[in-house]
């Protein structure tokens, strides 16, 4: 069911596909890109919009739900997941790791590898920056997938997934590990023709 990962003799990535997820409880957000020759190109993006559901359970189950069915539709290789932030709402924090633990329960009932990241790693790996906003998150996705603009979606949180998917990728071609690029900055010098500027 589960595509293999393949690798060339360089040791670079050449195929599969990454399930990348900011976990929420009022907004779930996430995005899936496909790897062929070390190229990432976005297959989907979307939200999981919970608030209508009271019930946290209830959400917590939507989340499942959804996190499994986006793995039986695109069969991902491997699941990247913004790790929750330390906050001083100990409520806020919990809900969100429950969150996060139900979208990795969902990958692991799939047998899928879970890669976590705090989100300043993650924004430090798009932007070079790890207090960039969300909107400069979305804005550098965007020009370093090639993303149409009509395809962007208002919620950024359709974004953060996506970047934590990115993210990913970058860190698993970093130079000692696989190979290939360390950030971003390395990303658009190995693909000049990629960037729209």
């Amino acid at each position: 069911m589960k595509q293999t990962d393949s690798r060339s003799a360089s040791g670079l990535i050449r195929d599969k596909i990454i399930l990348g997820i900011d976990p929420g409880t009022t907004v779930m957000g996430y995005g899936l890109l496909h790897v062929c020759n070390n190229k990432p190109k976005v297959l989907a993006m979307g939200v999981l919009q919970l608030n209508k559901y009271e019930d946290h359970y209830v959400r917590l189950r939507k989340i499942f739900d959804r996190t499994l069915g986006l793995i039986e539709e695109y069969l991902p290789d491997e699941l990247a997941i913004e790790a929750p932030f330390f906050g001083k709402n100990v409520q806020s924090m919990l809900k969100l790791g429950r969150a996060q633990g139900t979208a990795i329960a969902a990958a692991l009932s799939r047998d899928i590898p879970i890669f976590e990241y705090a989100p300043l790693k993650i924004k430090m790996a798009i932007t070079g920056n790890g207090r960039a906003s969300k909107e400069q998150v979305a804005d550098l996705l965007q020009r370093i997938l090639n993303i149409p603009k009509e395809d962007m979606l208002p919620q950024l949180d359709a974004t953060d997934g996506l970047a934590a998917a990115l993210c990913h990728f970058l860190q698993s071609n970093r130079p000692g590990v696989s190979g290939g690029s360390s950030s971003w900055k390395t990303f658009i010098a190995q693909n000049p023709g990629r960037i729209v500027k």
